[in-house]
């Protein structure tokens, strides 16, 4: 048992009841619940990452594991938009909490929040959710292997280590464009420094505005996997960043004779609307179903191949939605008729099955259906 395990079991025990100010300190927001929350700071990681620290204005602490994540739901142009953005805080610090955003090209959440987002402001979120956590492991020796944003994750890990004073033996690689563009650098560099068995590796793409950088250049391959971390194979692997890098990640491992049985990756793509199903081919029987939204009063025809999501986006349909992976639960929805085939990826409880919920990104239709939106 790693000290990464006891964060399953810890709680706030503080009570403060002696003054209304302190009167829900100690409480919990735990998993799946839905919450206003309150924005503290904005940071400027790097030129284009920002950091946003809340806190629940009942003062509840969040009760998670580091690698969760919590969906988030703007109100943009009048439509609550909802998107699911990594904790990069430390659960051992429950009553505030972070999410550290990336801005992208066209990312209308990730836009909004850095012109739009600052102290003072509320908006609603829920969570926290995700499998992306070391603390079911048993493993003292982790590697964790990251790209661009995709290191919030494992800096929630290294923080919550830190804290925890743990005994893991923890190598830190991660991947950015530039050197400015390494987000956490500097505290990355002060925790090695204080925590013995952590070891930090960044990689460039180039060296940008700092021609003196003396760290690797070009991107992780095999070799310098070999050469600089020989005892890889040993490690129990967390991978976080865009979806090429993690593709390319496994099977770099993979071909250096990793146990893939001890590789972890972030299951869902931030951001990532969900992909239509292609159209059947030439000649092809295809089943069709008709599906109506009971309170829009919407009604439109999608086929059996298609997630119920993909096609009532594309029938226009206004539905709640984020990781399209099966994962955040954001599209969780009641099926008042008819039936689906559900493949998820943990974002749905078996008691909500047992309810009649259905996650719309990872459902098929097998009857016509009709769905409580």
């Amino acid at each position: 048992m790693t000290q990464y395990q006891n964060i399953a079991a810890l709680r706030a025990d503080q009570r403060f009841a002696d003054t209304d100010h302190w009167a829900a300190f100690g409480a919990q927001w735990g998993s799946g619940e839905g919450k206003r929350i309150e924005c503290l700071s904005v940071v400027a990681e790097t030129h284009d990452v920002k950091t946003f620290t809340f806190h629940c204005p009942d003062y509840q602490a969040l009760a998670y594991e580091p690698g969760q994540f919590l969906t988030v739901s703007p109100v943009i142009d009048g439509q609550s938009v909802s998107r699911c953005y990594t904790l990069s805080s430390t659960p051992t610090r429950p009553f505030t909490f972070s999410i550290t955003v990336k801005r992208v090209p066209g990312g209308a959440v990730s836009n909004w929040l850095h012109d739009n987002l600052h102290a003072g402001a509320a908006l609603a979120a829920s969570g926290p959710a995700g499998i992306f956590t070391p603390v079911a492991g048993p493993s003292h020796k982790l590697l964790y292997l990251s790209a661009g944003s995709g290191v919030t994750p494992l800096m929630a890990m290294t923080r919550a280590a830190a804290d925890l004073q743990a005994d893991l033996d923890i190598v830190f690689v991660h991947s950015a464009r530039t050197p400015k563009d390494i987000i956490f650098r500097d505290e990355l560099a002060r925790l090695e420094k204080s925590m013995p068995r952590l070891r930090t590796l960044f990689f460039c793409e180039n060296t940008g505005d700092e021609p003196d950088w003396a760290g690797p250049l070009g991107r992780l391959s095999l070799e310098e996997l070999q050469r600089q971390i020989p005892d890889f194979k040993e490690r129990e692997v967390f991978t976080c960043g865009p979806k090429g890098y993690m593709d390319a990640t496994k099977a770099l491992l993979g071909n250096g004779g990793f146990d893939l049985k001890h590789y972890h990756q972030e299951s869902f793509d931030i951001g990532a609307e969900p992909e239509p199903a292609p159209a059947p081919a030439a000649g092809q029987a295809q089943d069709s179903f008709t599906v109506v939204l009971a309170r829009s009063g919407k009604t439109f025809t999608m086929r059996a191949d298609q997630t119920v999501l993909a096609a009532a986006k594309q029938a226009g349909a206004v539905v709640p939605s984020s990781c399209s992976q099966g994962v955040c639960g954001t599209c969780k929805s009641a099926v008042l008729e008819g039936s689906v085939e559900m493949q998820h990826n943990g974002g749905i409880r078996q008691r909500e099955i047992d309810k009649g919920l259905r996650l719309l990104c990872c459902s098929r239709p097998t009857s016509d259906l009709v769905i409580d939106l």
